[in-house]
């Protein structure tokens, strides 16, 4: 009788009784990187040393000198919170946070009005609407200074100036405009909306495109007209992008500088003054750095808390 000392494998092939197969290699772990792992570092390093040289660095000198009265040249001397009690005892600066908050809310409620209907408008894909939203987003591009000086020449307050021209054709007489403390304040409003509503409109273009379309089918088979299916599909579906634009523009709003001090710097006689252009006279035209200093911590810290508040909203919706 023969003894078989093979073994079948599942292949039909036989191997020797006692032969074990070779282990199999161990695996390198993938950690999903290409090369070391200093390696993104090493290209981000020179533009976070200069975030950290130019943003940090600056932000805390500014925190330290609030509660130093500044001296250049002559040393520093530590008031603790005498600077932050001189910038909330100051009716100026009250004055200026109001006008700050008005010009903020303005300018926030309309760019994203604004900014929804041209977005509804130029929602599609044909090559004549790309035109017209690469046309609408020109003013996001242009420098704010040449925006700023561009309506100072339209607000011109005589009868030929060119807003005025318009009015005249319509009946209306001449406007002050930015001249004027009456109209001074809505005026710089109107040119901080119309710099803004463009770029709401391409954060609203975006948020269009991700809404179901089957939605609007489904509205439309209900019989329902094109504003309740603003109302009732379209509004809800940007809920998310209204929260973050809401956020975006406040914090635009409560930092407003250029346009204002381009176009008023802060007159006539305080109607416009907010809260950055007397930061900036008290610290680099009055030459009292610790309260422009603690004015602009103070205005870091509102903007921070209202970021906060909004994104405790927004979570709260969403769970």
């Amino acid at each position: 009788m023969t003894i078989d000392h093979a073994r079948p494998l599942t292949d039909g092939t036989r191997r020797p009784v006692g032969h074990r197969p070779a282990a199999p290699k161990a695996r390198k772990k993938n950690t999903g990187r290409d090369g070391h792992w200093w390696t993104p570092w090493l290209f981000l390093a020179p533009a976070l040393i200069l975030f950290v040289y130019f943003k940090f660095i600056p932000m805390i000198t500014a925190v330290v000198m609030s509660f130093q009265d500044v001296q250049p040249y002559l040393g520093n001397q530590w008031v603790g919170t005498q600077n932050y009690e001189y910038v909330l005892g100051d009716q100026a600066f009250h004055d200026a946070i109001w006008h700050t908050v008005v010009i903020a809310i303005g300018q926030t409620a309309g760019s994203m009005i604004l900014g929804l209907a041209l977005a509804l408008l130029m929602e599609g894909q044909s090559k004549r609407l790309k035109f017209l939203r690469s046309a609408a987003f020109l003013p996001v591009v242009v420098p704010i200074a040449v925006v700023a000086e561009l309506w100072r020449i339209m607000y011109h307050p005589t009868e030929d100036g060119m807003l005025n021209s318009i009015l005249g054709l319509v009946g209306l007489g001449p406007s002050g405009f930015i001249n004027d403390p009456g109209t001074s304040m809505i005026s710089v409003i109107i040119t901080g909306i119309w710099r803004g509503a463009p770029y709401d409109m391409m954060i609203f273009l975006a948020g269009l495109a991700g809404i179901d379309r089957g939605l609007y089918e489904a509205a439309t088979v209900d019989g329902a007209s094109r504003w309740r299916k603003i109302l009732h599909v379209t509004l809800p579906g940007l809920r998310s992008v209204f929260s973050i634009l809401f956020v975006l523009a406040a914090i635009r709003g409560l930092r407003v500088f250029t346009e204002v001090f381009l176009l008023t710097n802060g007159g006539p006689n305080g109607s416009t003054e907010v809260a950055m252009t007397l930061i900036y006279k008290l610290g680099l035209e009055q030459n009292r750095l610790g309260v422009g200093a603690a004015g602009a911590v103070l205005l870091f810290l509102a903007t921070l808390v209202l970021t906060l508040f909004v994104q405790i909203i927004r979570r709260r919706r969403d769970a």
